[in-house]
């Protein structure tokens, strides 16, 4: 019995500390971690400004691009550690592969027969204020017109455009 309670504790324990939680900025999605007592401290003064490089999607495309939703996330963890959202400041510039993620649902379901599992964090991020900035040049090489993206999308001369923009506006670049 003692060794069934010490397994089940291992196993179990570091779910309980490490658990992740549903943001109250971006509801259902850009689910975090909490993080006790860190040791840098997060300033909660200044404006956050940030730009992702969104280049690429996933194999699976019945499923959010993750790294849309960490858009979401920085918002949901940044507002949880005491930033303000008027203080958190969110753009991403899409290219490449990414670029399907952002069709609207008729155009995603023709690509891939299922509607865009991307529409509803896209909207939800835009709500918010998040700029999402397509590529002109990635648009023109595949084919993309503004009909055929989602309703939230601004189009771009390109990607490397935006990003220079952004930058010069004291955005700070996050690739991944």
């Amino acid at each position: 019995m003692k060794n069934k309670l010490a397994t089940y504790i291992i196993l179990v324990l570091p779910f309980l500390i490490f658990s992740q939680e549903e943001g109250k900025v971006i509801s259902g999605y850009g689910k975090t971690y909490k993080v006790v007592n860190p040791e840098y401290k997060t300033d909660t003064k200044h404006d956050l400004k940030v730009v992702f490089d969104i280049g690429r999607t996933f194999a699976d495309s019945s499923k959010v691009n993750p790294l849309i939703n960490t858009a979401a996330r920085f918002l949901n963890m940044h507002e949880k550690a005491g930033v303000s959202v008027e203080k958190l400041k969110v753009a991403m510039v899409l290219h490449g592969g990414a670029s399907y993620d952002i069709l609207n649902d008729a155009k995603y379901k023709a690509k891939y027969g299922i509607i865009n599992p991307n529409t509803k964090l896209i909207a939800a991020l835009s709500e918010k204020g998040v700029q999402i900035i397509l590529c002109g040049q990635t648009a023109a090489y595949r084919k993309i017109t503004k009909e055929d993206v989602l309703p939230e999308i601004k189009f771009a001369l390109s990607a490397m455009t935006a990003l220079v923009q952004l930058q010069n506006e004291n955005y700070r670049l996050i690739n991944f």
